[in-house]
């Protein structure tokens, strides 16, 4: 597999029916042994899996509402009720799979594993909910499909660039839209409609609502569509913008309304915080996963430079620098000092085959799962860059950019204790007012029932643009708290004008652990201004003593395959 590419063509399956409720002991497939320990401290808290690969499956730093989620089979906004833990401690499920196993199958066996360790007893229900509802306009521009072939969408992305101008004397960089395009073959409308929310870039436009397939068209489908993603106002753009909306309309005779309507969710009515003990055959039942890969090739890119692509994808090739990085989980710059500059200028193709066992991937990438088991690779492609570069390391103690958190004139409303903790992008679903009051600022984010630790340790997960290193608390405030902020994208300011320049989207740090700070004159507003005016919270960056990567030497040319 490549371990590289940006992008990955997602393959979108039609949801599954709740077979997972009401299955008698006798019928329920269970796993032949599972280990359930809780998540490593990690500064990204997002889920990782489900993966599967050779009887060995995986689910890594996932909530009690993942695993619920990923057992029941339904999207984490649908599960209701239980303690108000059930988002914030992770857990990580390593299992053995019976042969000839499926993966609704293998949803089953976590359904049977949650009622026997967490002792979960759940039930399913209808609940009215806020959505978006797929309608059928008078000519629907589809067509039939024989029945031949895969079912699903795979999507390309055409005209995708990097920043246009520089942002010289203080002008804003132009961004080139890129264009998604999705081909959709023998795919139902009710497939069509579950998966528009995990489509590339579709976030933004739905605010994590759901789609609901209200079409009452019947059968399986072809189709092509193409639409651009959401860019905060403000930020200068080049090329054709094709809205989400207006593409399903325009292209497709289909419309986007919003909505509210019956849902099945879940509903949790007990659940124990922590799991019963491991067996002393699950404690056996999983050495260390493998150090190095049965065979990997490494070559310098024959890619054209990034300025010079008229390219319809992403480059598959990475940089070294890069490549050390993820093999060490390295966060900045600064967790590197001293290393050879030209580690950013050469680039190279990596495609490797992990052994037999190893749960490396999962060919259905989701909104709520990060879809490579980047913990199982790590040590592979770290063995792989020692073996290839020759490269020889040391870890010593410096002093690092991290952040603190403090409270200047806190605006913050006291949390119910028994309501849910949690954070999520978009507003809450009874809230009054759902869009963001400045239409320039990219992100909302609100948060139930979060004590300011908390809140500090979710910030490189909320906003991994801007930081990437650990929070501490120092603001003094006890208790739970209800808010509510927004924010532009680390990308809009660095894209913009603003601040310091980065790499580009949200998903990008700052360079050499620096800060986003100021806000930019289109309007958008940094994450520090807006915990600062919105909140009355200050995050300053501040440095501390932790463990950086030293080289001591590296080829800079690989030996051969």
């Amino acid at each position: 597999m490549s371990l590289m590419r940006a992008c990955v063509s997602a393959l979108l399956t039609a949801l599954l029916s709740g077979a997972a409720f009401g299955q008698s002991p006798e019928t329920t497939p269970k796993f032949e042994v599972a280990d359930v320990h809780s998540s490593p401290r990690t500064t990204q808290l997002v889920a990782r899996g489900p993966f599967y690969d050779s009887g060995r499956y995986e689910l890594r730093f996932a909530t009690m509402v993942d695993l619920i989620r990923v057992a029941y089979d339904v999207d984490p906004e649908k599960v209701y009720g239980g303690p108000n833990w059930l988002e914030m401690d992770r857990f990580d499920v390593f299992a053995k799979v019976p042969p000839g196993s499926s993966a609704a199958s293998r949803r089953l066996m976590l359904k049977a594993l949650l009622a026997e360790r967490f002792k979960l007893v759940a039930h399913q229900d209808s609940k009215p909910m806020a959505a978006f509802a797929l309608t059928a306009g008078k000519h629907p521009q589809l067509k039939e499909a024989d029945g031949s072939g895969e079912s699903g969408c795979n999507f390309s992305v055409q005209n995708g660039g990097p920043p246009q101008g520089g942002g010289q004397g203080g002008q804003p960089s132009v961004i080139q839209l890129p264009v998604i395009s999705y081909t959709c073959r023998n795919t139902s409308m009710e497939a069509f409609a579950a998966g528009l929310l995990s489509m590339a870039g579709t976030g933004q436009y739905f605010n994590n609502k759901p789609v609901v397939d209200q079409t009452d068209l019947k059968g399986n489908w072809d189709f092509v569509f193409r639409y651009t993603p959401k860019v905060p106002a403000g930020i200068p753009t080049t090329g054709e913008s094709i809205p989400l909306f207006d593409a399903i309309e325009k292209q497709l005779g289909l419309k986007l309304e919003a909505s509210t309507v019956p849902l099945t969710v879940v509903v949790v009515d007990s659940v124990n915080q922590k799991p019963t003990e491991n067996s002393a055959e699950a404690l056996k039942a999983f050495p260390p996963l493998p150090t190095e890969f049965d065979v990997a090739e490494i070559k310098p890119s024959t890619a054209a430079p990034a300025g010079g692509r008229g390219g319809d994808g992403p480059r598959p090739e990475i940089t070294l620098r890069a490549l050390i990085s993820v093999a060490w989980d390295i966060t900045s710059d600064e967790m590197m000092p001293g290393a050879p500059k030209w580690l950013n200028d050469d680039r190279f193709d990596v495609i490797a085959k992990a052994p037999s066992g190893v749960a490396v991937g999962d060919l259905t990438p989701t909104r709520t799962s990060i879809p490579v088991n980047i913990d199982a690779l790590r040590p592979m492609i770290r063995s792989l860059v020692v073996d290839r570069f020759k490269l020889v390391t040391h870890t010593e103690e410096r002093p690092v950019t991290t952040y603190v958190l403090t409270a200047t004139k806190p605006k913050l409303k006291a949390a119910d204790p028994a309501s849910r903790t949690k954070w999520q992008e978009g507003a809450a679903p009874d809230a009054k007012n759902s869009k963001n009051a400045n239409p320039s600022l990219g992100r909302l984010v609100t948060c139930q029932n979060l004590t300011m630790a908390q809140f500090a340790a979710l910030i490189p997960s909320i906003a991994p643009g801007y930081v990437r290193t650990e929070v501490v608390d120092s603001t003094g405030l006890e208790g739970g708290w209800d808010f509510t902020f927004s924010f532009s994208p680390a990308g809009a300011l660095q894209l913009g004008g603003g601040g310091r320049r980065g790499e580009g989207g949200d998903g990008a740090g700052p360079p050499s652990g620096g800060t986003i700070e100021a806000s930019d004159p289109t309007g958008a507003l940094s994450l520090f201004d807006a915990l600062s005016k919105q909140l009355g919270l200050k995050l300053e960056a501040q440095k501390r003593p932790m463990p950086v990567l030293i080289i001591d030497h590296i080829e800079r040319k690989p030996t051969d395959n």
